[in-house]
């Protein structure tokens, strides 16, 4: 009987290290005290973020009407 090995490496993640902004931002809406992450890129919180809507490419998009 023949025996098999797998061999493999250890996974070590990423290579570079996540892009990072200041740590005491804060929402840009007028009166929200709302904390950004520090990876989170945007100037508003979710909440106040303004709809943004996805490039479809060859679908038609829902209207809600």
């Amino acid at each position: 009987m023949q025996e098999t090995a797998l061999k493999g490496r250890k996974f070590t993640g990423s290579a570079r290290a996540p892009k990072t902004y200041s740590t005491s931002r804060t929402c840009a809406s007028k009166g929200c005290d709302t904390r950004l992450s520090q990876y989170n890129k945007r100037e508003h919180c979710f909440t106040h973020a303004p709809t943004r809507y996805p490039r479809l490419r060859g679908r038609i998009a829902k209207v809600d009407a």
